[in-house]
């Protein structure tokens, strides 16, 4: 069976972003690569040289892995979102209040038939989330 793990791609700010995921999510950065270094990166243009070539961080079991654009055009993210489920209340609280910090929040947390808290966000670095809580039984 295979394993479905997300990567992202971020205009110049992908260490950044993982990161902050890492601190804010107690994830580990696992593995970085800048452009520099990397092979055949002699070739590629001389500003995207200190760009994320590749970035991996392990959550629990899963892993989220990134990159810059370098160089390429960035038009941002559409139609996905990242999904982080919690039994724990309070920590889907703070895991959503913390990726809103600079973001923006789509829809704050609230009760829904299959969740005692649900929410939407775009966190600073353009990143949607979905945030569930305390899923009831179906």
């Amino acid at each position: 069976m295979p394993v479905l793990d997300p990567y992202l791609f971020f205009d110049n700010n992908a260490s950044e972003a993982m990161h902050f995921y890492a601190r804010t999510l107690g994830g580990k950065i696992e593995f970085e690569q800048k452009v520099k270094g990397s092979p055949g990166w002699e070739s590629m243009p001389p500003e995207v040289a200190e760009q994320a070539m590749h970035i991996a961080m392990s959550l629990g079991d899963r892993r989220l892995m990134a990159s810059d654009s370098c160089g390429q055009p960035f038009s941002g993210r559409r139609g996905v979102s990242l999904s982080l489920s919690y039994t724990d209340l309070a920590e889907a609280r703070r895991h959503f209040d913390a990726l809103a910090d600079g973001g923006k929040v789509i829809m704050p947390l609230g009760e829904t038939f299959w969740a005692e808290a649900f929410g939407m966000l775009e966190d600073k670095f353009g990143t949607a989330w979905m945030i569930n809580g305390g899923q009831k039984a179906m």
